[in-house]
């Protein structure tokens, strides 16, 4: 059986268009799979967070709270309403500091500890990851709601 000019025609376009459905659906599940989403340690303790993926938690790093060991690092993050633990082994960013805006990427574990694959501090005296500040905002607003009542 032979194929008409039109028919082979439209047997390639369709071919093309089923190549380039499978190359899309191959694009859109590597971004899915490297998505990372932003967390609060509110969100985080609300159960927003995933429990077995890997997403990063923003806030400013609780003063006093951390304690080295060699390159073993653990601190605390907090968006001043909630704070969650973070260990993180490896060498941290220079301007890791108490006090100042960081993101920390890594998985949640049972007991509530972020164990961290990657540190990130502010790059500079002005910089806060803009869901960050919004975090931090909002749990300032709530503080005032708190004290104002009643």
């Amino acid at each position: 059986m032979t194929l008409s000019p039109r028919q082979t025609r439209f047997a390639l376009i369709a071919g093309g268009v089923l190549v380039l459905a499978a190359a899309a659906a191959f694009v859109l599940n590597a971004f899915q799979n490297n998505l990372v989403f932003f967390f609060t340690p509110t969100q985080v303790l609300n159960g927003e967070a995933p429990t077995n993926k890997i997403f990063r938690i923003g806030g400013l790093v609780k003063v006093g709270s951390v304690q080295r060991n060699g390159t073993d690092v653990s601190f605390v993050v907090t968006d001043t309403a909630q704070d969650i633990a973070v260990r993180y082994s490896g060498l941290l960013p220079d301007l890791f500091t108490e006090g100042k805006g960081v993101v920390a990427q890594g998985r949640l574990d049972a007991q509530g500890l972020l164990t961290a694959s990657e540190v990130l501090a502010k790059h500079d005296e002005n910089y806060m990851p803009p869901e960050a500040q919004h975090a931090l905002d909002k749990a300032a607003q709530a503080r005032a709601a708190q004290s104002v009542k009643p």
